[in-house]
C-alpha cells in the first residue's frame, strides 16, 4: 500500500513538472517571438526615416553585427535593396507572405527559413507611403541559444523540483499510511491524537464495526456451547434411559416411566430444534416476510383458548379482552410471539395467578400486551432476558422445561414487523410485555 501510494505521488510530481516546463517554454517562446517582432517593428521606423545612403555605412555594418537583415521591395516585388545579399542575385519577393500581408494590410510578419541566407529568420514588413515595402528580418539563432539555456535552467529546476517532492511524497506517504498501519495492527490502541482529524471518523466507525463483530463472534460463541448443553441434557437422558430399557434392567411401570422420560426428552430435544431453526431464519438478512391484515384481539381470543389447557395445569386462569385492532403482519409469526409471551407467562406464574392478553391503542398506536401476575423480573436482569439462553433463575427455568429462546424470538419477530418491545416488571407483582407497532 505505502509502495503504491508513493509511486503515484511521484508520478503526479512528475508530471506537474513536466507540464510546468513545457507551458513555461512556450509561455518563453511566445513571449520571446512578441519581443522579437516588436523589435522588428522599431527598427523599421527608424529605418524608414534614416537616409538610403546610410544604410550602407557604419549602420549597415552594426546592423549585420545584430543579425539584421533589411531589405527594400518595390511596388513590383523587385528587390531594390538588401544589406545582406546582392540585390541583383536575387527573386521577385511578391510571393512573400509577409510582403503580401504588407500591400494588404500596411504590415505583415512571418517566420521561416530563409531561401537566401539558409537559416530559420524573423520576417518584419511594412508598406511605405511610396508603395514600397521595407522588410526588417532577424535568424532567430540567438532566440534559439536563449531558448537552449533556458531549457537547461528549466531541466535543472525540474529536476530539483522532482527530487523535493520525491522526498516530500515519502514524507507524506509515511505519515499518511503510518495510523492506517497501527489500525491494521489493532485497532484498539489506536488513540485519537495518533491519527488525522479528516479519518476520525472513520476510523471510529471501523472500531465500533470491530468491537461489534468482536461482540458477534462471542454471542456466536456463547450460542453455539450454550446450543450445545442444551442439546446434551435431553439426549443423555434419552441414551440413559434407553439403555436402561436395553439392558433389560427395567419391568412393568419402570419401563413405562422411563419410555415416558424419553418421550419427554425428546419433545424438549425438538423444541429446541425447532426454535433453533427458527431463529436462524429470522436471523437470514434474505428471510421474506409475507404480510396480511390481521385482528390482534381475534389472534389473542384463539391464543387463550389454544394455552387454556397449559395454563389450568399450572393453576393460572388466562383470558383475552380489549379492542378489535388491525394490522399488517405474518400470522405464523404472530402466533409463535403470543404463544411465546403467553408460555412464558403461564410457567413463571404463581399458583391462582392469572394472564391477561389485552390489544387497545396507546398514543395512536396498535398495542399488543401479556401481562401476568408471576415472579416478576429483577431490574438487573430485564435488560438481557430477550438474549438467547439467558435465564433469570436456571434452576426453575430448568423445571418448568423452557428452552430459553422463546424471548429471543419474540425480539427477533417484533424486529421483522418494525415493532418495538416495553418490559415492565417488578419482583413478586408480575410482567407486562407491550409490543407497540407503527
Amino acid at each position: 500500500m505505502r509502495s503504491r501510494i508513493n509511486i503515484r505521488f511521484i508520478m503526479i510530481s512528475a508530471i506537474a513538472v513536466l507540464f510546468t516546463g513545457i507551458c513555461g517554454m512556450i509561455i518563453f517562446y511566445n513571449i520571446f517571438t512578441k519581443a522579437i517582432f516588436s523589435d522588428l517593428e522599431a527598427y523599421s521606423y527608424i529605418v524608414a526615416i534614416m537616409d538610403p545612403e546610410a544604410l550602407d555605412g557604419q549602420v549597415s555594418e552594426d546592423l549585420k553585427k545584430n543579425g539584421i537583415r533589411i531589405t527594400w521591395i518595390e511596388e513590383d516585388g523587385t528587390v531594390a535593396y538588401d544589406s545582406m545579399q546582392d540585390k541583383n542575385l536575387m527573386d521577385k519577393h511578391l510571393d512573400r507572405e509577409e510582403i503580401q500581408e504588407a500591400i494588404t494590410y500596411g504590415e505583415g510578419t512571418a517566420m521561416r527559413r530563409s531561401s537566401t541566407l539558409s537559416v530559420h529568420t524573423f520576417y518584419y514588413a511594412a508598406k511605405l507611403e511610396n508603395g514600397s515595402v521595407l522588410r526588417v528580418a532577424k535568424n532567430n539563432d540567438g532566440v534559439f541559444n536563449v531558448m537552449i539555456q533556458i531549457c537547461l535552467l528549466m531541466l535543472i529546476v525540474g529536476v530539483i523540483a522532482f527530487v523535493v517532492c520525491t522526498l516530500l511524497a515519502h514524507s507524506l506517504t509515511k505519515n499518511l499510511v503510518e495510523p492506517v498501519e497501527k489500525m491494521a495492527e489493532n485497532i484498539m490502541l489506536v488513540e485519537d491524537e495518533d491519527i488525522y482529524d479528516e479519518i476520525k471518523p472513520f476510523v471510529s466507525m471501523i472500531k465500533q464495526q470491530h468491537m461489534d463483530i468482536m461482540q458477534h463472534a462471542k454471542m456466536r460463541q456463547e450460542f453455539s456451547a450454550n446450543v450445545s448443553h442444551e442439546l446434551k441434557t435431553p439426549l443423555t437422558a434419552i441414551s440413559g434411559y434407553a439403555e436402561l430399557i436395553a439392558s433389560g434392567m427395567t419391568m412393568g411401570e419402570d419401563t413405562k416411566l422411563f419410555a415416558r422420560k424419553i418421550h419427554s426428552s425428546a419433545e424438549r430435544l425438538q423444541s429446541l430444534i425447532n426454535d433453533t431453526i427458527e431463529l436462524s431464519e429470522l436471523d437470514d438478512s434474505d428471510y421474506m416476510l409475507e404480510v396480511e391484515p390481521l385482528d390482534l384481539y381475534e389472534m389473542a381470543k384463539d391464543c387463550a383458548v389454544t394455552m387454556e389447557f397449559s395454563a389450568e395445569k399450572h393453576e393460572v386462569k388466562i383470558e383475552a379482552k380489549g379492542d378489535h385492532l388491525v394490522v399488517n403482519a405474518n400470522k405464523s409469526l404472530m402466533e409463535e410471539l403470543l404463544y411465546n409471551l403467553c408460555s412464558n407467562a403461564i410457567r413463571y406464574n404463581k399458583k391462582g395467578g392469572s394472564v391477561t392478553i389485552s390489544t387497545r391503542m396507546e398514543d395512536k398506536h396498535p398495542v399488543l400486551s401479556v401481562k401476568d401476575t408471576g415472579i416478576g423480573i429483577p431490574d438487573e436482569h430485564q435488560e438481557r432476558i430477550f438474549e438467547r439462553f439467558y435465564r433469570v433463575d436456571k434452576s426453575h427455568s430448568k423445571s418448568t422445561g423452557g428452552t430459553g429462546l422463546g424471548l429471543a424470538i419474540v425480539k427477533h419477530i417484533v424486529a421483522q414487523h418494525d415493532a418495538h418491545i416495553v418490559l415492565s416488571s417488578e419482583v413478586g407483582l408480575g410482567t407486562e410485555i407491550k409490543i407497540i407497532f407503527g
